[in-house]
Protein backbone atom coordinates (compact mmCIF):
# COMPACT_ATOMS: atom_id res chain seq x y z
CA UNK A 1 0.00 0.00 0.00
CA UNK A 2 0.85 3.41 -0.47
CA UNK A 3 0.26 6.60 2.04
CA UNK A 4 0.66 9.89 0.99
CA UNK A 5 0.83 12.89 3.49
CA UNK A 6 -1.16 15.53 2.12
CA UNK A 7 0.08 18.22 4.49
CA UNK A 8 0.39 22.08 5.24
CA UNK A 9 0.06 24.83 7.50
CA UNK A 10 -3.79 24.74 8.78
CA UNK A 11 -5.88 26.78 6.14
CA UNK A 12 -3.38 26.15 3.20
CA UNK A 13 -6.15 24.30 1.40
CA UNK A 14 -6.27 20.38 2.82
CA UNK A 15 -9.67 19.40 3.35
CA UNK A 16 -10.72 21.57 -0.13
CA UNK A 17 -8.37 19.75 -2.25
CA UNK A 18 -9.14 16.62 0.06
CA UNK A 19 -12.52 17.17 -1.56
CA UNK A 20 -11.83 17.08 -4.86
CA UNK A 21 -9.26 14.08 -4.48
CA UNK A 22 -12.79 12.08 -2.99
CA UNK A 23 -14.57 13.19 -5.38
CA UNK A 24 -12.21 11.60 -8.13
CA UNK A 25 -12.39 8.55 -6.75
CA UNK A 26 -9.14 9.01 -4.73
CA UNK A 27 -9.06 7.55 -1.13
CA UNK A 28 -8.32 10.26 1.58
CA UNK A 29 -8.37 9.69 5.07
CA UNK A 30 -9.41 12.52 7.24
CA UNK A 31 -6.64 12.20 9.93
CA UNK A 32 -8.56 14.29 12.45
CA UNK A 33 -11.59 11.67 12.30
CA UNK A 34 -9.23 8.33 12.13
CA UNK A 35 -7.53 9.93 15.55
CA UNK A 36 -10.98 10.75 17.12
CA UNK A 37 -12.12 7.06 15.87
CA UNK A 38 -9.28 5.12 17.62
CA UNK A 39 -9.37 7.46 20.69
CA UNK A 40 -5.73 8.51 19.99
CA UNK A 41 -6.48 12.02 20.94
CA UNK A 42 -4.24 12.94 23.93
CA UNK A 43 -3.99 15.31 26.41
CA UNK A 44 -5.81 18.95 25.24
CA UNK A 45 -3.09 21.67 24.98
CA UNK A 46 -5.89 24.54 26.09
CA UNK A 47 -3.27 27.28 25.48
CA UNK A 48 -3.32 26.74 21.74
CA UNK A 49 -6.55 24.87 21.60
CA UNK A 50 -4.96 21.74 20.06
CA UNK A 51 -5.12 17.63 21.40
CA UNK A 52 -1.66 16.30 22.08
CA UNK A 53 -1.00 13.14 19.67
CA UNK A 54 1.46 9.86 20.12
CA UNK A 55 2.94 9.63 16.75
CA UNK A 56 3.91 6.72 17.12
CA UNK A 57 0.56 5.40 18.19
CA UNK A 58 -1.20 6.88 15.28
CA UNK A 59 1.54 5.87 12.68
CA UNK A 60 0.48 2.09 14.00
CA UNK A 61 -2.87 2.41 13.87
CA UNK A 62 -2.36 2.92 9.93
CA UNK A 63 -1.75 -0.81 9.93
CA UNK A 64 -5.03 -1.48 8.80
CA UNK A 65 -4.13 0.43 5.39
CA UNK A 66 -0.90 -0.54 4.67
CA UNK A 67 -2.39 -4.06 4.43
CA UNK A 68 -4.23 -3.18 1.37
CA UNK A 69 -2.97 -2.30 -2.04
CA UNK A 70 -4.52 0.98 -2.59
CA UNK A 71 -3.10 4.56 -2.65
CA UNK A 72 -4.21 6.08 0.52
CA UNK A 73 -4.04 9.99 0.90
CA UNK A 74 -3.90 11.20 4.68
CA UNK A 75 -5.11 14.60 4.93
CA UNK A 76 -3.43 16.32 7.92
CA UNK A 77 -0.97 18.87 9.03
CA UNK A 78 0.73 16.27 10.82
CA UNK A 79 0.67 13.16 8.45
CA UNK A 80 4.53 14.15 7.24
CA UNK A 81 4.97 12.81 10.55
CA UNK A 82 4.13 8.87 9.55
CA UNK A 83 5.91 6.37 7.33
CA UNK A 84 4.82 7.02 4.11
CA UNK A 85 5.81 7.23 0.66
CA UNK A 86 5.65 10.70 -0.43
CA UNK A 87 5.09 13.86 1.01
CA UNK A 88 2.46 16.89 -0.80
CA UNK A 89 3.10 20.17 1.39
CA UNK A 90 0.25 22.84 -0.04
CA UNK A 91 1.36 25.75 0.52
CA UNK A 92 -0.14 29.22 0.66
CA UNK A 93 1.02 33.03 0.52
CA UNK A 94 0.75 34.55 4.04
CA UNK A 95 -1.71 37.28 3.51
CA UNK A 96 -4.51 35.22 1.84
CA UNK A 97 -3.42 32.49 4.64
CA UNK A 98 -4.32 35.37 7.48
CA UNK A 99 -7.42 36.25 5.99
CA UNK A 100 -8.70 32.07 5.59
CA UNK A 101 -7.86 31.62 9.18
CA UNK A 102 -9.69 34.77 10.96
CA UNK A 103 -12.60 33.56 8.94
CA UNK A 104 -12.90 30.56 10.49
CA UNK A 105 -12.69 31.94 13.80
CA UNK A 106 -8.76 31.64 14.41
CA UNK A 107 -7.77 34.36 17.16
CA UNK A 108 -5.27 36.45 16.09
CA UNK A 109 -2.12 34.83 18.04
CA UNK A 110 -3.03 31.60 16.34
CA UNK A 111 -3.49 33.39 12.98
CA UNK A 112 -0.16 34.93 13.75
CA UNK A 113 1.17 31.33 14.78
CA UNK A 114 0.06 29.95 12.05
CA UNK A 115 1.10 32.28 9.48
CA UNK A 116 4.91 32.45 11.03
CA UNK A 117 4.76 29.05 10.35
CA UNK A 118 4.01 29.64 6.39
CA UNK A 119 6.60 31.98 6.43
CA UNK A 120 9.42 29.94 7.62
CA UNK A 121 8.53 26.86 5.73
CA UNK A 122 8.17 24.92 9.22
CA UNK A 123 6.18 21.84 7.65
CA UNK A 124 7.94 22.16 4.34
CA UNK A 125 11.38 22.07 6.39
CA UNK A 126 9.88 19.10 8.66
CA UNK A 127 9.05 17.01 5.85
CA UNK A 128 12.45 17.81 4.32
CA UNK A 129 13.75 16.23 7.07
CA UNK A 130 13.12 12.92 6.49
CA UNK A 131 13.84 10.62 3.68
CA UNK A 132 10.69 10.97 1.54
CA UNK A 133 10.46 12.43 -1.77
CA UNK A 134 8.85 15.24 -1.29
CA UNK A 135 6.55 17.96 -3.18
CA UNK A 136 5.35 21.61 -3.01
CA UNK A 137 2.32 23.37 -4.49
CA UNK A 138 1.12 26.85 -4.36
CA UNK A 139 -2.80 26.48 -3.22
CA UNK A 140 -2.77 30.65 -3.52
CA UNK A 141 -4.26 31.69 -6.20
CA UNK A 142 -5.30 28.25 -7.97
CA UNK A 143 -8.37 26.16 -8.02
CA UNK A 144 -8.25 22.42 -5.79
CA UNK A 145 -9.19 20.65 -9.36
CA UNK A 146 -5.30 22.31 -9.96
CA UNK A 147 -3.82 21.24 -7.04
CA UNK A 148 -5.27 17.60 -7.54
CA UNK A 149 -4.05 17.89 -11.37
CA UNK A 150 -0.56 18.18 -9.72
CA UNK A 151 -1.01 15.38 -7.43
CA UNK A 152 -2.52 13.18 -9.85
CA UNK A 153 0.09 13.23 -12.12
CA UNK A 154 2.63 12.79 -9.02
CA UNK A 155 0.72 9.54 -8.20
CA UNK A 156 1.64 8.56 -11.91
CA UNK A 157 4.64 8.45 -11.57
CA UNK A 158 5.55 12.35 -12.37
CA UNK A 159 7.96 12.81 -9.82
CA UNK A 160 10.46 15.52 -10.99
CA UNK A 161 6.90 18.19 -10.91
CA UNK A 162 6.81 20.33 -7.64
CA UNK A 163 9.63 20.27 -6.48
CA UNK A 164 10.71 21.45 -2.95
CA UNK A 165 11.75 25.26 -2.72
CA UNK A 166 9.48 26.55 -5.25
CA UNK A 167 7.67 28.47 -2.97
CA UNK A 168 9.13 31.56 -0.94
CA UNK A 169 7.56 33.54 1.26
CA UNK A 170 10.52 35.78 2.83
CA UNK A 171 9.36 38.93 1.12
CA UNK A 172 6.92 38.70 3.53
CA UNK A 173 8.69 38.11 6.76
CA UNK A 174 9.13 41.41 7.98
CA UNK A 175 4.82 41.99 8.45
CA UNK A 176 4.64 38.66 10.36
CA UNK A 177 7.82 38.89 12.97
Amino acid sequence: MVIIALTGTPGCGKTTVSSELRRRGHCVLDVNEHLRDHDLLGEKDVARNTFNVDMELFNDSLQEYRDTDDVVILDSHLSHEVDCSRIVVLRCRPSVLAERLRSRGYSEEKVRENVQAEVLDVILCESMDTDIPVHEIDCTAGTPADAVDFIERILNGAYDICPPGSVDWSGEMEEWF
